[in-house]
């Protein structure tokens, strides 16, 4: 694993090869030529985090006043017909 380095300037005007770089190994972001920011996978923090990646639910848990949402769905009817093959 390889370990990239870009100045908060050469982030700023390319974030698309930091991500490319980020692919490939952590990638650190230096202000003033001392690092200050780390970009990695959600893959990598994951594992450095010693988690998996959350399901979707959640993900919906953790938001903030979720529980107060009401949502009552109503019942979709849906005609269909045979499906005449030849």
């Amino acid at each position: 694993m390889s370990v990239h380095t870009f100045s908060s300037r050469d982030f700023t005007r390319d974030v698309s090869s930091a991500k490319r770089a980020a692919a490939k190994g952590p990638v650190f972001i230096t202000d003033r030529g001392r690092p200050a920011y780390a970009l990695l996978t959600i893959d990598d923090y994951y594992r450095m985090a010693g988690q998996g990646e959350p399901s979707l639910l959640a993900v919906m848990d953790d938001i903030d006043g979720g529980d107060v949402i009401e949502f009552e769905g109503s019942r979709l009817d849906i005609n269909t017909r045979a499906v005449e093959l030849e």
